[in-house]
């Protein structure tokens, strides 16, 4: 299951991103998305679990939890990828 990760501190490692998953199960891939200019994070990534109870547990646990001073925000990134209808203006 690949997971959406938000609202992550910008001098978060991706060592440290995968060590606070790790503890839910198997990271198969983390990655902290970076400005391609700056090489800054833009504050959020992506976690690959392949066994999706690890997967939900982590997000279930992790979703709120205070890391290096901002709480993160734990999704199924397929979730996010599709778009919802319901909150445009007007509905």
């Amino acid at each position: 299951m690949n997971l959406f990760v938000g609202n992550l501190a910008y001098r978060l490692t991706e060592d440290e991103l995968r060590a606070v998953f790790e503890e839910f199960g198997t990271v198969a891939s983390c990655s902290i998305i970076t400005d391609k200019v700056t090489g800054q994070s833009r504050g959020f990534g992506f976690i690959d679990m392949p066994d999706d109870a690890e997967a939900k547990r982590a997000m279930a646990a992790l979703n709120g939890r205070n890391v290096k001073g901002r709480k993160i925000e734990v999704k199924d990134a397929a979730d996010r990828a599709r778009p919802d209808h319901r909150h445009r203006h007007g509905a």
